[in-house]
């Protein structure tokens, strides 16, 4: 079965294509500033990338008639609860209106169905954002009024976490894993019996990360919010693009980072050391969510690759449980494995709203 797969970003769209678990093709489309600066809205780039999907893999000698099914990233839709979803009306309706926010991924599952319904063939999303499994007692916060987010790269953890089951013999649904992804933001999440049901991340809480504050103390953030130096969204950009590393050393890249650390940078090491200390701190805390018990701790995201991070956390949560490590990210096979599965009747598809 050939699967086709889209996942716009920001700058980027991905394109893939899967015969069964092997990937045929794989393309990463950069679009200029410029180009997108013509749509006021990013429901306003749908022609534009679409046409530049299709000639892209015209070009690599496909057409959508080829395809079993297209599957697209999922966007920013009502919390959900993990799996594979088939797109509808409704949830495109919903991103079209931008009723949840507004953001290059609400794309994904529009193009898909667009390309899928001109050849009567599925189309999917997988894992989207939105992905909301908390269990009621991880929500509440020390306020009423504010309710603990689940804002988790799901796609990506749930893929690992069905990789390294396997490995391990198991099913992702019978196992408990402490899962990390460190990238240019963080999310730390406990994933109970194929359940996301504790987690932070790095726009909200938990540890800060390359461009991202993490959880922050409280009473001075309140003072600097209305301190007059910064405009709500000059404070948003900051807790979300223009914090952690980047605030303390002017850098997102990890690779810089490590590099002055090589040539003596002190308040460099200080600063990375507090960025590993923080992400194991936060490892450990959901020990408490398990009672102990966990499977496996698993690091991913950009920063896996790095042995330095990887080492010094291994170092200081292996006591709790094995450490595996899968570097970088797999969105685009998790997007075409989740529809592979509904294909071979593996599991169900599930319906938006």
């Amino acid at each position: 079965m050939k699967i086709m797969v889209i996942n716009p970003g920001g700058t980027s769209t991905k394109t893939a294509v899967f015969e069964d678990e092997h990937v045929l093709f794989k393309k990463t489309i950069i679009h200029a500033a410029d180009e997108l600066r013509r749509f006021p809205h990013v429901e306003d780039q749908l022609d534009y990338r679409r046409n530049i999907i299709l000639d892209t893999l015209s070009e690599a000698g496909f057409v959508p008639g080829d395809f079993s099914c297209v599957v697209g990233r999922g966007g920013l839709l009502a919390p959900l609860q993990g799996g594979t979803y088939g797109v509808n009306e409704r949830m495109t309706k919903d991103l079209k209106k931008a009723v949840h926010g507004e953001h290059p991924s609400n794309l994904g599952p529009i193009l898909a169905k667009e390309i899928a319904d001109e050849v009567n063939i599925p189309s999917f999303i997988v894992d989207p954002v939105s992905v909301d499994e908390l269990m009621p007692i991880a929500r509440i916060s020390g306020l009423a009024e504010l309710e603990r987010p689940s804002w988790f790269h799901a796609l990506n953890h749930k893929a690992v976490a069905r990789f390294i089951a396997k490995r391990i013999d198991r099913e992702y649904e019978d196992c408990n894993f402490i899962i990390a992804h460190l990238g240019s933001g963080n999310s730390i999440v406990a994933h109970k019996e194929g359940r996301m049901i504790d987690g932070s991340g790095g726009r909200s809480n938990g540890p800060f990360s390359p461009e991202r504050s993490g959880g922050l103390p409280t009473y001075p953030l309140v003072e600097l919010c209305y301190s007059g130096k910064y405009s709500h969204e000059e404070m948003v950009d900051k807790i979300s693009s223009g914090g952690g590393i980047y605030d303390h050393l002017g850098t997102k890249d990890a690779r810089e980072v490590e590099e002055r650390i090589k040539k003596g940078d002190e308040k460099a090491r200080t600063v990375y050391q507090a960025f590993v200390y923080s992400v194991a701190k936060e490892i450990c805390s959901y020990a408490a969510v398990f009672e102990g018990k966990v499977d496996c701790i698993i690091l991913t995201g950009g920063l896996a690759h790095s042995g330095y991070v990887t080492e010094e956390i291994t170092r200081m949560t292996g006591f709790l449980a094995p450490v595996e490590i899968v570097p970088g990210e797999f969105e685009l096979e998790a997007l075409a494995y989740g529809a592979l599965r509904v294909l071979r009747k593996e599991e169900e598809p599930k319906c938006y709203g």
